[in-house]
């Protein structure tokens, strides 16, 4: 499976990034983009990111930034100028903060996909009402999808649980980029909401976001084959 095609991201979260280059060589670039997120980031700096992309990997680069527009216009530049494939925002960071996020990679060719995360997977309904947001999680995730989509980006990130209904208010408008992703839901984690590869893909979701199901496997590669081989059947 080209990466082009591929719609999985396995999540890089290794402490070294010795550990994380040489996992991601054990599955090639040919097979699955990776995620880089802030443990790995915060240890490795922008080298690791650098390197990856220049052995052909498409990288993630999941630091969510949330702060005052120029503050996070700058940071996303940064990050494209790494040359990574993707970057995200919280959508929690407003219109102006995403509409400045926006115009600062557009001077990039290519430039990278720039997306929104909505609501954690780690979070449900109590933890939002402890937040002081009011209304459904599904309710709290549509009007950041739509906040989203009104401010030109590309994607949200998502659980798999709120695919249909952002599918069905705004369309294929949206990249939507899941994590949450369990090959066996008897296994969950630190996650709440989740599901399998082949029902996020069939109720809509562009890319899977898979960590522990992949990295901590016997066999990550037979594992990443597994899951590949469930995509296509189904």
């Amino acid at each position: 499976m080209n990466n082009t095609l591929s719609p999985i991201i396995i999540a890089l979260d290794f402490s070294k990034p010795q550990q994380a280059l040489e996992f991601a060589q054990q599955l090639g670039t040919h097979r699955c983009r990776v995620k880089v997120g802030k443990e790995l980031f915060t240890r490795s700096g922008a080298n690791l990111v650098e390197t990856l992309v220049e052995q052909g990997f498409e990288v993630f680069l999941d630091l969510k930034f949330h702060d005052i527009p120029n503050t996070v216009a700058h940071a996303c530049a940064a990050a494209a100028e790494l040359g990574v494939w993707m970057i995200d925002v919280h959508a929690f960071g407003g219109r102006d903060m995403l509409l400045a996020a926006r115009e600062a990679i557009e001077k990039f060719s290519p430039r990278p996909l720039l997306i929104a995360v909505s609501i954690l997977t780690s979070l449900n309904e109590n933890d939002l009402f402890a937040l002081g947001l009011h209304g459904t999680l599904q309710d709290n995730v549509l009007r950041l999808a739509r906040l989203t989509h009104a401010s030109g980006l590309d994607g949200l990130v998502c659980s798999p649980h709120e695919i249909a209904p952002i599918r069905a208010a705004l369309g294929q408008e949206l990249q939507l980029v899941t994590p949450g992703i369990r090959p066996n839901l008897s296994v969950q984690d630190d996650q709440k909401r989740t599901m399998t590869p082949t029902q996020a893909v069939a109720l809509g979701a562009n890319y899977l976001v898979i960590g522990r199901p992949i990295t901590q496997a016997a066999d990550p590669l037979q594992a990443l084959i597994d899951i590949e081989a469930s995509l296509i059947s189904a």
